[in-house]
């Protein structure tokens, strides 16, 4: 039997949702940035961004205190008057939060949680809880972009969180960027990035529909909460459409190779639906070929060369980026060329 999830209730105009310093407190060396994704987000969406009590305290701070920021997690949950939370920016330890986190608050009081890169770990601790949660958009990247909200994110946004829960198409972005200004250099915050053209998907392998719940996040990411309480147990990745990403830090295509084989060693690669694989933040056309081949190699050891898998998908590390309902239903149709996610 298919896991089942919990969706949490839509924001709408006038929620207040937390802001959250789970991964690290870089946000206080970027605090023009940080306004600027408040006035975005409430200019779009009428949310009022609050920040949590210790979000703002900064890196030193956190960095020696994580059950501070496990608290801050703890506290958007439990505040009636708090209605989503979103991640201010990634980093590289949340993992040190899972002693202290409470996964009971999760599921007794689900909300929606959005973020991604290292985010992945309180994403996960959401699957666990049984509650969905949302891979897009952290308040410092694509919700503080330059010049404004693209509409990409916004259109994506919407759908995830704020529209009456309906199947809706993916689709690529018409351009992208990983690149962009000093974030401390205020007066370029209102200068538009350049987008290149998108590309469009690339459907690696498969024929055949497939169908199944999300979960996944940034590979590096998974690789430390690997071994850990905080790793879903068998029966969550049973059937699932595994989302995978690689962050900022580019790992080589052959350790994305290894990274899989381990999945494959545990049982998650043969009992997989499909693979959405994001876009690969840094790598040259050659590196991206190299992806692709160890991708193919590791699913053929896996006696999994019918496995649709699209790749190229707009998500993680690029900009704009998609709004992944983790836990909501995906199913991956190859042959007509679609992604259909229900939220």
């Amino acid at each position: 039997m298919a896991p089942q999830f919990v969706r949490p209730p839509r924001l709408a105009p006038g929620s207040r949702v937390a802001a959250l310093s789970l991964s690290s407190g870089f946000v206080t060396e970027v605090m023009g940035r940080y306004r600027a994704g408040v006035r975005q987000v409430a200019a779009e969406f009428g949310w009022e961004i609050v920040p949590a009590p210790n979000a703002l305290r900064g890196p030193e701070y956190l960095d020696r205190h994580p059950q501070a920021r496990a608290d801050d997690l703890h506290w958007a949950l439990r505040s009636s008057d708090i209605h989503g939370m979103v991640s201010i920016i990634g980093g590289d330890d949340s993992v040190r939060l899972l002693p202290f986190l409470d996964p009971r608050l999760i599921r007794q009081h689900p909300k929606a949680f959005l973020g991604y890169s290292d985010s992945t770990v309180t994403l996960t601790q959401f699957l666990r809880a049984g509650v969905m949660a949302y891979h897009g958009p952290s308040l410092l990247t694509d919700l503080a972009e330059n010049g404004g909200l693209h509409p990409f994110v916004v259109a994506g946004l919407r759908r995830a969180l704020v529209e009456e829960p309906r199947p809706f198409d993916l689709a690529p972005a018409p351009g992208w960027t990983a690149g962009g200004p000093d974030w401390a250099d205020e007066h370029l915050q209102e200068v538009p990035r350049t987008f290149q053209p998108g590309g469009g998907w690339v459907w690696l392998q498969g024929e055949a529909v497939a169908e199944g719940h999300l979960i996944g996040g940034c590979l590096e990411v998974l690789d430390m909460l690997c071994g850990t309480p905080g790793w879903p147990a068998p029966e969550l990745w049973r059937g699932a459409v595994l989302a995978l990403e690689t962050s900022n830090d580019v790992p080589p295509p052959r350790q994305v190779g290894y990274w899989l084989r381990n999945y494959a060693a545990q049982g998650i690669l043969g009992e997989a639906a499909g693979l959405l694989l994001a876009r690969p933040r840094g790598y040259t056309p050659e590196m991206t070929q190299d992806l692709y081949g160890w991708v193919r190699r590791v699913l053929a050891e896996a006696g999994r060369g019918e496995m649709p898998v699209v790749a190229n998908v707009d998500f993680g590390h690029t900009s704009p980026q998609l709004t992944l309902p983790l836990g909501g239903r995906a199913r991956l149709d190859p042959l007509a060329g679609r992604v259909t996610v229900a939220p």
